[in-house]
């Protein structure tokens, strides 16, 4: 009888609010869905104000729910819905997506919103207990502690989405995955997590000749195609030190159990050294389906449409030590890890600022890492206790953000 009732549970649809639709994880979450319809069914959708292409995925895939973070988007979209006959329900406001994400039919969320405006929506759906598929590291970034606690206060099932903290969630034994962000790796014979990136497009530049460095060119990753934000950090490595900070949290490492190596090829997504010198590496193509298809599944393994990995074609494995003089984002990134969550809050929200200035021509590529300082360096830190804190601590750093392009503005 037990067997039975958990054949059951495994076999059953799942139903999925995927927030952050129209981006490229929402787009592959949606490939992965539909290689294994029998498996999921799509309950919402939502995105911030990308009309156009929300239309074409209702229509394709006939969803309950709608939002648009944006009000008028959502006024739209509604009136687009009506004249094409959908009766899919069209929510708006940033309310929305939390009330989608913790909605009783959902029992899965693909929390792929892009930045700060993930982090509400994403805890909705930890507060309501759900399967929490995290691809917006921000979350974590940002609220660190309060969002672990939560995990684990409302019952959530915490799965990693970023390709590096999935490679690294899969070269860890079964009994640090059911304990996310409070595992004990010493325990687990782990001693260290090794995070690896592929170097952005200029980690062979010339540093002097940075400063010069367009908006077209910082976005054209040599091996990831990515939305341009998060482009744009891969470049500054700001996107690895996110996402060392994510895996400080996710992983319950210490400082001395964290390291970061350029892997040029991004064949290897990430590793796990264990004490007995063995190291656990997890790899494959680059293709953002498997990680999703994983975590969607976990602790099953299902079709996600990629190609296996060919060994025969691949070219020789490089690794290079990052040099924190041509990513000084980087450094920022790992020495606000260790100051606090007020510290790595307003790194986070001084980035998204700083990035947009550089995208928008107001400011130069070496200026990012010079605007994240400057506000680091002219603020006291005080660590917040609550969500209400954090976002107050995201608020005002953006302020300090606009004031130092202002200063610096070309």
């Amino acid at each position: 009888m037990v067997i039975y009732k958990q054949i059951k549970i495994e076999l059953s649809m799942r139903k999925l609010t995927i927030l952050g639709a129209t981006g490229s994880i929402g787009s592959s979450t949606l490939s992965v869905i539909e290689k294994n319809s029998h498996a999921f069914e799509v309950f919402a959708l939502a995105a911030s104000d990308n009309v156009g292409e929300m239309v074409a995925l209702c229509v394709k895939w006939n969803p309950t729910y709608a939002a648009m973070a944006n009000e008028t988007a959502a006024k739209t979209l509604r009136e687009e819905l009506r004249l094409v006959g959908l009766k899919t329900q069209v929510l708006g406001g940033a309310d929305a997506l939390s009330v989608l994400s913790s909605h009783p039919d959902v029992d899965t969320v693909m929390a792929a919103v892009v930045g700060a405006a993930g982090l509400l929506p994403t805890m909705a759906a930890v507060k309501a207990g759900k399967r929490v598929l995290l691809a917006n590291k921000e979350a974590l970034v940002m609220s660190g502690q309060i969002f672990i606690d939560a995990v684990h206060q409302y019952g959530a099932e915490l799965l990693p989405v970023d390709s590096e903290h999935s490679a690294i969630f899969q070269c860890l034994p079964a009994t640090i995955q059911v304990k996310l962000g409070t595992c004990d790796l010493d325990a687990e014979g782990v001693s260290k997590i090794i995070l690896t990136g592929s170097g952005g497009p200029f980690r062979y530049t010339d540093i002097g000749v940075l400063t010069s460095v367009t908006p077209a060119q910082a976005i054209a990753h040599p091996n990831w195609s990515m939305g341009q934000k998060i482009s744009v950090d891969s470049a500054t490595m700001m996107n690895k030190g996110l996402e060392y900070i994510e895996a400080r949290w996710l992983f319950n490492a210490k400082c001395e159990q964290l390291d970061v190596i350029i892997h040029p090829q991004s064949v290897i997504h990430s590793m796990v050294q264990y004490r007995d010198g063995s190291v656990m590496a997890q790899m494959g193509r680059l293709d953002m389906n498997t990680p999703i298809a994983y975590a969607m599944a976990y602790p099953q393994r299902i079709q996600a449409g990629v190609k296996s990995f060919d060994f025969c074609e691949a070219s020789e494995f490089t690794f290079i030590k990052p040099d924190l003089k041509r990513y000084p984002c980087l450094k920022l990134a790992i020495d606000a890890c260790y100051v606090g969550q007020a510290a790595t809050t307003t790194l986070n929200a001084v980035n998204e600022i700083a990035v947009d200035a550089f995208l928008r021509g107001a400011i130069s590529f070496t200026q990012i890492a010079d605007i994240n300082d400057a506000v680091l360096q002219g603020t006291r830190f005080v660590q917040p206790s609550s969500i209400e804190c954090l976002l107050d601590i995201d608020a005002h750093a953006r302020v300090l953000a606009k004031y130092w392009i202002k200063r610096v503005a070309r």
